[in-house]
């Protein structure tokens, strides 16, 4: 047990494959050899821009946060998993002390240690700890691509739980890239009646309609703002009840406000521009509720129970596979788009 491969970010479009020490877990920590880690929006960002917003790349940083792996060693106080489970995990470890974690929001823990974040190192890698706490044993019928899915699963169960979606409600969801999708994956099965989504991008809307997807809605670049409502309302018969944007696009969240329904709720996941101009009298007059959703809290449970049912079924998003050694070629596709990826999936476990 001597190869730990690791994926380090050291700056803008500086990503490398390095041998480093195999960690040992500490007393509520267990040591992980790595299976799954898929790549995300975000890691491309770090990688091509080195920041999101506040959290800026200065030293190198391990990649990786989309995870599952096996239980390798336990810390001296674990006692909920054991060697050779198979786990899928959760990146965010909150402080679990502060007023947010013990009111149940730990995702706005102000000290929360999140995989790939700065200054915050990730788990792409052959071996890594982690919180035996934020790890979800997974049954033997799940496979491990479908533990890895659980994260972005769990922000479009967030999202839908602070839409307070169910049963009869009505969903607009812009952006088809792999949050609009599982949001799509998660508004169904918790009830929505119909659920249409939109995107620029004739593949990912084809593989909506084959996740779940009620209807799809291809935006033209000339469409302009009273067409593209008109386009809305039509495609349901009415407004829809909720909007959940995933696109981070300043057109996107202002047909979302102009085309729900009156007293409907607005989620925003997408990040974009840091400042946006849009209707804000027109929510405000017809009492338009808009929440933010940042990643999730408590909801990897119910992710997990979805996938484990059969109620939903994730693998359809994994277009691209890649061995550990070949990161580097992973991240270009994920960059380039190159082969139309929507979850492109590293595989860190020897052999495969």
């Amino acid at each position: 047990m001597d190869d730990n491969l690791t994926a380090i970010l050291y700056k803008v479009n500086d990503l490398r494959l390095e041998n480093r020490p195999i960690p040992e877990p500490k007393d509520d920590e267990v040591l992980l050899e790595m299976h799954c880690v898929g790549i995300c929006g975000s890691d491309v960002h770090y990688l091509v821009r080195g920041a999101i917003g506040d959290f800026v790349v200065k030293e190198p940083m391990i990649m990786g946060h989309e995870a599952s792996g096996v239980v390798k060693k336990l810390g001296k106080n674990v006692t909920n998993l054991k060697p050779g489970d198979r786990v899928a995990i959760e990146p965010g470890v909150p402080c679990r002390k502060c007023d947010f974690c013990k009111g149940g929001k730990y995702n706005l823990c102000p000290d929360i240690i999140f995989c790939a974040t700065p200054p915050c190192h990730g788990n792409l890698a052959r071996y890594y700890t982690h919180a035996a706490d934020f790890c979800f044993k997974l049954p033997d019928h799940v496979s491990m691509e479908e533990g890895a899915l659980l994260e972005p699963l769990s922000v479009g169960v967030h999202a839908c739980r602070q839409a307070n979606v169910t049963l009869g409600s009505t969903i607009l969801v812009t952006g088809a890239g792999p949050i609009g999708l599982v949001s799509v994956i998660a508004a169904k099965a918790m009830g929505a009646s119909k659920v249409i989504i939109t995107d620029m991008v004739p593949y990912r809307l084809e593989l909506a309609k084959s996740i779940g997807a009620d209807g799809v809605l291809l935006i033209e670049k000339n469409d302009s703002e009273k067409a593209l409502v008109e386009k809305v309302t039509s495609a349901f018969g009415g407004s829809p009840t909720v909007c959940i944007e995933c696109s981070g696009a300043e057109s996107c969240i202002r047909l979302s406000i102009l085309a729900v329904k009156s007293g409907g709720t607005i989620v925003l996941v997408g990040l974009g521009p840091p400042e946006v101009k849009v209707p804000l009298v027109n929510a405000c007059t017809r009492e338009v509720e808009i929440k933010g959703v940042f990643r999730y809290a408590n909801d990897y449970p119910l992710a997990l129970e979805l996938v484990a049912s059969g109620k939903v079924d994730v693998k359809k998003l994994i277009t691209h596979n890649y061995k550990l050694e070949e990161t580097l070629q992973a991240y270009e596709t994920a960059k380039t788009g190159q082969g139309n990826p929507v979850k492109v999936m590293i595989h860190c476990n020897k052999g495969k």
